[in-house]
Formats: C-alpha cells, sequence, structure tokens
C-alpha cells in the first residue's frame, strides 16, 4: 500500500540545540535507513516550512503508524496520511 504522508515538526525553542540537532540527526540516519530498504520511497521539503510531503511502501496502516511513531522527532509533528492507488491513466508505476 502507498500511503502519502504530510508532516509538519515543531520544535520547541526551549529544547537545547544540542539535544535537537542529536534528535535531527537519528531522525535523518532513521529515515535514510528506511529509504534504502525501499519502505520510504520519497521525501521532498515543504518551501519555507519545516515540513515535508513523503511516499511511504507499506503492508497495511499498522506498518505505516509504527514507522511513523518511531521517528525521533514524532513527539514535535503534526501529521496527516492519505491512502493512494494508482490512476487509471498513469502511465508510470
Amino acid at each position: 500500500q502507498r500511503q502519502m504522508c504530510i508532516r509538519d515538526s515543531n520544535i520547541p525553542a526551549s529544547l537545547p540545540k544540542e539535544q535537537a540537532d542529536a534528535i535531527k540527526a537519528e531522525e535523518k540516519a532513521y529515515s535514510q535507513r528506511l529509504q534504502r530498504e525501499g519502505k520510504w520511497l520519497h521525501i521532498w521539503r515543504v518551501a519555507g516550512l519545516y515540513a515535508n510531503v513523503s511516499i511511504f511502501d507499506v503492508a497495511d496502516n499498522q506498518e505505516l503508524h509504527d514507522i511513523l511513531t518511531a521517528l525521533p522527532l514524532y513527539p514535535f509533528m503534526t501529521i496527516s496520511v492519505q491512502p493512494l492507488c494508482r490512476h487509471p491513466s498513469s502511465v508510470n508505476s
């Protein structure tokens, strides 16, 4: 199942910079591992925001839930998920 996820992160200004930087580094490593595994197909930055749009390829909603809640930045995120299906006019898979 392909799912589109829009994530907006709001790291509190009160969080020490060193701690925020460490969480961001963990997030990057985790997301890149999932990309290499083929679970996280695409990630795009939303211009002008600390937000992104991602496409995941997961077995089911539970797997997506598990992936998202394991994100190191999850406690600071607002997330919107949209299930996707192939459009009949698409020439790409």
